[in-house]
């Protein structure tokens, strides 16, 4: 399905897999040059995680400094921070104004659309795209490039409704995803894709996940899905500094997850993957001094049960309660100074973090020393890549959406640059 093209007189044809933020981006800016852009998307419609993200309140991006800002990519902050520099978040900011999308600043810093939804925005977009003449094919889902793709033109091969169809293109973009959400389009398929042409490919991971912990069942039976909030967790990064964050996340029948545990998730994650295993200490009364908390837990119980005594001098019950119980036996539990130093650091064993698919995103893609500065894929020359498909990650929290839009827009600078040079 397709629609109308208005393409010049001689334009070159630019075809962008995958309709994403990175694509469509990459789209716009191609486009804007003259060129003939079409888009393939392997779903239905262009923009599905996109409008998902957005559900409960869309993060376009984040009001972090600069520096700060380009310091959230971690070991990528050089190679995406060259991004930012073109493409920043005041530019995306006044990019969605230009679809009449208004945003401000939240209290935490995010940024959000006034109206907090996704679907205007993405409306507007693919209809000023499709007014500018872009062309959109949606249920085409690539399979790779044919034998006898060789020289400037690629023909590329496309599994659709009705049949097997191949195009040709004289330069490529792909903006496919990771493997986080597969349903919704980003599977991953086109990993070993690139890596039969040569392109050096980390493996995908997932990243803003939770953990699994092997928790008893009676837990699982009582508190699964139960929230952690008003908590703080203690971990380490990989240098052995001591990191401390507060915030909220969610028991489930597998472990831990939300958005406390996201936000450490990447550290957590690679220690595991070193170590086996780590341990999250959660702190259940950050606000609380551990001297004065120890003081009220040595008070008389005066026939009072433990969970009682728990609930009356420091406002323990519900989940946090049976946290204690989890982890402490019940010789521990009768130790005050054990109990008050568990509620300050209760160590929680993480064993693995949840699949990919599930994860809010991945981690692991295209590895940045396959491709030049313009985002072009050097074994693949025409061929650029985008987006979450790049070996990168982000937290939540804007981050992501603003590096996917950036990478776009570099991208398609890039084949702009490059289709000029190759004329």
């Amino acid at each position: 399905m397709s629609t109308s093209s208005f393409p010049l007189a001689n334009a070159a044809r630019v075809v962008v897999i995958g309709g994403g933020p990175a694509g469509l981006m990459a789209a716009e800016i191609i486009r804007a040059a003259g060129h003939q852009v079409h888009v393939h998307e392997a779903k239905g419609s262009v923009g599905r995680k996109f409008l998902i993200a957005g559900k409960g309140g869309l993060n376009l991006t984040h009001s972090d400094p600069p520096t700060l800002f380009a310091s959230r990519y971690r070991e990528r902050a050089a190679e995406v921070g060259r991004w930012l520099r073109r493409f920043d978040a005041d530019a995306l900011r006044e990019w969605a104004r230009g679809l009449g999308v208004e945003t401000f600043v939240g209290s935490s810093g995010r940024v959000f659309p006034n109206d907090m939804k996704a679907a205007p925005l993405l409306r507007g977009w693919v209809r000023r795209l499709r007014e500018q003449g872009v062309v959109f094919h949606v249920q085409h889902r690539w399979l790779g490039w044919t034998d006898s793709s060789t020289g400037s033109t690629r023909q590329l091969r496309f599994e659709t409704a009705d049949g097997e169809q191949r195009v040709d293109a004289d330069a490529v973009v792909l903006a496919m995803g990771g493997a986080s959400w597969p349903q919704l389009g980003s599977d991953g398929h086109w990993q070993s894709l690139l890596q039969a042409r040569g392109v050096a490919v980390a493996p995908l991971k997932p990243a803003n996940c939770g953990f699994d912990i092997d928790w008893s069942e009676y837990f699982i039976q009582r508190h699964a899905g139960a929230p952690l909030k008003a908590i703080a967790a203690h971990t380490t990064d990989a240098q052995g500094r001591a990191i401390t964050l507060q915030g909220e996340c969610v028991v489930s029948a597998d472990g831990i997850e939300g958005s406390l545990v996201y936000a450490l998730s990447a550290g957590l994650r690679d220690t595991i993957e070193r170590e086996g295993s780590t341990v999250l200490h959660l702190d259940l009364l950050p606000n609380r001094d551990p001297d004065r908390l120890r003081r009220d837990l040595a008070r008389p119980r005066n026939g009072r049960s433990l969970s009682e005594h728990l609930r009356r001098q420091a406002g323990i019950s519900g989940v946090k309660a049976a946290l204690l119980y989890e982890v402490l036996a019940a010789d521990q539990r009768n130790d005050v100074d054990r109990l008050a130093a568990t509620l300050k650091r209760l160590p929680l064993r993480l064993q693995r973090p949840r699949p990919v698919a599930e994860a809010i995103s991945s981690a692991g893609g295209v590895r940045f020393e396959a491709l030049d500065e313009a985002g072009m894929i050097t074994a693949l020359p025409g061929v650029f890549a985008a987006g979450e498909m790049l070996d990168w990650e982000a937290p939540t929290g804007g981050y992501l959406l603003t590096a996917c839009f950036a990478s776009g827009e570099c991208a398609g600078r890039g084949v702009i640059a490059w289709l000029r040079q190759s004329q």
